[in-house]
């Protein structure tokens, strides 16, 4: 490693992670003991559900220096990735004929085009100092990335759970690097800036955020369609309306977003009318089509069966028209059990209503 001037390198780091398209970049120590304690207090009541991802590794996601060996400094980056060019997110949720799906998730897949992004600024790194010790993530490992971006100076976590930086609300991705290089670091904001504000709380569909700043993610709308394989709880179902894939609700109410700013990546911006669809448009894919579409997005990850599941789910809680019992019952003879359960099920909201 070639000597440098620690001051200047970190002043660089930061310049340098701008010009690769990243809205903020901030250093900070692995010290995570006070996270540590919350996660496993977490951990212990089972709020994480069937993640079982989320207790494994012992204390790798708590202290870095163990995923990866002599780091001590971790780079963290955020990206701002609110679609200006997408139909408008209220007026999607008030029509339970649309698909509502989370805003993150309208575009290409934000974990390759980040990875690429960070790799270039360690790379812009070692031609400084020579090769180093460093590991590139974007939400690809056990790690407590809001945590790490709030001791970095990026923003502090809110009663959501959510990182909320003053300037730029919560609509952005996270990304790390960690280092055995011994930047200097930056401040962390010193204050919550919640205050009183309960409005994430408030909004919460199925009163998730069990208190402030504790998310019980078996109640959770993005849990419940994205990370949960299995049935969905009869009882949560009514409450999903019509969000077809996560939730973005804590944050649309959140006064800190009146401050975000649009995303200048054209790969965050809507594709295939996502934005914009109806929950029949979407429920008429057949598994080839959903593959097609869904290539490059995260949504892909969940599957066609699960997807399926999420929209019937939705068109049971949809008003009732004879194209949605037509379209539910062409789905009763799916070879999948899981979507011809909650089809019966939606099927069954009609008929009563």
């Amino acid at each position: 490693m070639s000597e440098y001037d620690s001051e200047k390198l970190t002043e660089q780091i930061l310049l340098w992670g701008q010009q690769l398209g990243f809205q903020q970049v901030g250093i900070s120590d692995t010290n995570l003991s006070e996270a540590e304690t919350r996660l496993f207090s977490w951990l212990d009541k089972n709020y994480h559900g069937e993640m079982q991802w989320m207790a494994e590794h012992g204390y790798k996601r708590s202290r870095p220096a163990e995923l990866q060996p002599g780091t001590i400094r971790v780079i963290s980056v955020r990206m701002d990735y609110w679609p200006d060019h997408s139909a408008d997110a209220l007026s999607i949720l008030q029509n339970p004929q649309a698909a509502y799906i989370s805003r993150y998730a309208l575009g290409r897949d934000y974990h390759k085009l980040m990875r690429q992004r960070l790799q270039k600024l360690a790379d812009k790194i070692r031609k400084v100092v020579g090769q180093f010790g460093y590991r590139v993530f974007v939400d690809s490992a056990p790690i407590l990335e809001k945590p790490l971006a709030e001791k970095s100076g990026l923003g502090w976590i809110g009663k959501h759970t959510n990182l909320i930086n003053r300037n730029a609300g919560s609509w952005f991705f996270l990304g790390e690097i960690y280092t055995d290089l011994p930047l200097n670091t930056n401040q962390q904001v010193s204050d919550d800036h919640c205050g009183t504000c309960s409005a994430c709380m408030d909004a919460c569909p199925t009163n998730a955020i069990v208190a402030p700043y504790v998310v019980d993610a078996r109640l959770c709308i993005s849990y419940l369609t994205i990370e949960l394989r299995d049935s969905i709880p009869e009882q949560l179902r009514p409450f999903i309306g019509n969000r077809i894939y996560g939730c973005d609700d804590c944050q649309l109410v959140c006064p800190w977003n009146r401050f975000s700013n649009a995303t200048p990546e054209q790969d965050f911006q809507p594709r295939h009318v996502l934005d914009n669809k109806t929950l029949l448009e979407l429920f008429a894919w057949d598994e080839k089509t959903f593959l097609a579409k869904m290539e490059g997005s995260a949504i892909r990850r969940i599957g066609y069966e699960c997807w399926q599941r999420n929209i019937a789910v939705a068109l049971g809680n949809a008003t009732t028209t004879e194209d949605i019992i037509t379209a539910l019952k062409d789905k009763l003879d799916s070879p999948s059990a899981l979507i011809k359960e909650h089809v019966q099920w939606a099927l069954q909201q009609h008929e009563a209503g």
